[in-house]
């Protein structure tokens, strides 16, 4: 007499086996993409979609320096390979935005055929309503207007965030690096720390400086205030927090500063050219001067208002 129990087993493991198997087809990158087809050029909710080349993928996460550390947001992410490559070759966790509810499951289901759906989440969004604002670095592949309208969200970030975009520039903000990869541009941004406005330094013995400093994005100028004197500051260079800037001093003698924005205090060295340098900390005297460069363009408002009007629906 065949024991039932024995035959139930048996029934059990070939209904598993088959899921399993039913399961890796499904997730298989061709099964993704015969479940939710795409096509190179579909329209799109402001943007057309034009996947990103893998080597300027590459190329865009390797200049932002992406590490296991890093949360990576990537505006419009169509096929989520950016995600996806953010979490599979530098482990970094990852977020896709993608507005195309189709396109959002294609990447979605790309990301678990790749084994990276515990670190690569592709969500369906708007990305003029949802909140990136905690990513250590933000990747895109927009429209240079599209840019612009994102810019302010990205310079109201933390100063250090790094920013990438395939193609596309953000107008006045001049990129602190660029490359390009296969006839194609990748230009990186770091986002600059605020420093417009008045900053008293002090070291050791007579080593005190007033410096009035004034930015538009991370372009620097100034002057060094020794009573009524006024020498302009030179070479001055701002990238995220990192600042420096050369002067020559009443006596004539070029000194440099290299220090480290954090909110209304700056630390670093003043160093004179013979080589020797004092540890200095400084202050800012009031409060920081109005930003226009950090504002939204009037005519990005346009974008804004439709998310919310389709959020309220």
């Amino acid at each position: 007499m065949r024991c039932p129990f024995r035959r139930l087993a048996g029934l059990v493991s070939v209904l598993l086996v088959a899921a399993a198997l039913a399961h890796a087809q499904a997730s298989s990158p061709d099964a993704c993409r015969a479940a939710h087809p795409a096509q190179s050029g579909q329209g799109g909710k402001d943007v057309i979609w034009v996947p990103t080349p893998d080597e300027v993928v590459h190329t865009m996460l390797t200049m932002t320096k992406v590490t296991s550390q890093d949360f990576v947001v990537d505006l419009g992410a169509g096929d989520g390979r950016i995600a996806i490559a953010a979490a599979k070759d530098f482990g970094a966790r990852s977020e896709g935005i993608e507005y195309n509810p189709e396109m959002a499951k294609l990447a979605t289901c790309l990301a678990e055929a790749d084994g990276v759906s515990d670190k690569a989440k592709i969500i369906q969004g708007d990305i003029f309503k949802e909140d990136f604002g905690k990513a250590t670095v933000v990747t895109m592949y927009l429209l240079p207007e599209l840019n612009l309208c994102v810019r302010h969200r990205i310079l109201a970030m933390p100063p250090g965030t790094r920013v990438a975009s395939h193609q596309f520039s953000m107008g006045e903000w001049d990129a602190d690096e660029t490359s390009d990869v296969s006839y194609r541009s990748v230009y990186m941004w770091v986002v600059p720390a605020r420093i417009d406005g008045i900053w008293e330094l002090r070291g050791g013995p007579g080593e005190a400086l007033t410096v009035d400093l004034t930015q538009a994005f991370s372009k620097v100028n100034g002057e060094v205030v020794d009573g009524a004197a006024r020498r302009p500051i030179t070479a001055a260079r701002l990238r995220g927090t990192d600042l420096e800037f050369s002067f020559e001093d009443a006596k004539g003698t070029t000194r440099t500063f290299a220090g480290t924005v954090s909110g209304k205090e700056i630390t670093g060295a003043l160093r004179g050219v013979s080589g020797g340098e004092v540890q200095v900390r400084g202050t800012l005297r009031g409060d920081l001067r109005p930003a226009p460069w950090a504002e939204m363009p009037s005519r990005c408002s346009r974008y804004y208002e439709q998310s919310a009007a389709a959020g309220s629906r």
